[in-house]
């Protein structure tokens, strides 16, 4: 039966930590497995992340490629199928949607024609797509904003 008092480790689980400079018959005296000089073998030596001993770095040997838009703005996609999701008559805004957890607090929403939509609904968000705009409007509902 297992009990407090028989609990162990698995076997190799554990293992002692390195003692260094504890004299030659350790395997690990003198200089303890630091070699001699430079500045490994120094205390406060850090290495820099991506450091290759003064060869040139990874990351300056491989070419930079494309642009990166710094003023993107990234939209959170929501389809025709999720807007069925709301009752016949309701008002879709960012609010809704992230109540309903189709979408995050801090996102842009753009609604796309994906899917049919067969509720009349009121669509108050960033952005929507042309083809959207037309099927939510042939459901009997309006966009807004």
């Amino acid at each position: 039966m297992l009990k407090l008092n028989t609990l162990a480790p698995n076997e190799g689980a554990r293992k002692d930590r390195k003692r260094v400079g504890r004299g030659p018959g350790s395997g690990h005296g003198k200089t303890s497995a630091r070699g001699h000089k430079g500045a490994r073998s120094r205390s406060g030596y850090s290495l820099r992340s991506g450091f290759e001993g003064g060869q040139m770095p990874l990351h300056r040997r491989l070419p930079k490629r494309g642009f990166n838009n710094i003023f993107k703005k990234a939209y959170a996609i929501v389809t025709l199928d999720h807007l069925n999701k709301f009752e016949s008559g309701a008002v879709v805004d960012k609010n809704a949607l992230v109540e309903a957890g189709i979408v995050k607090q801090d996102a842009l929403v753009k609604v796309l024609a994906n899917g049919e939509l067969d509720k009349s609904v009121t669509v108050k968000v960033d952005k929507v797509s042309q083809g959207a705009k037309e099927k939510i409007e042939a459901a009997g509902g309006t966009v807004e904003g």
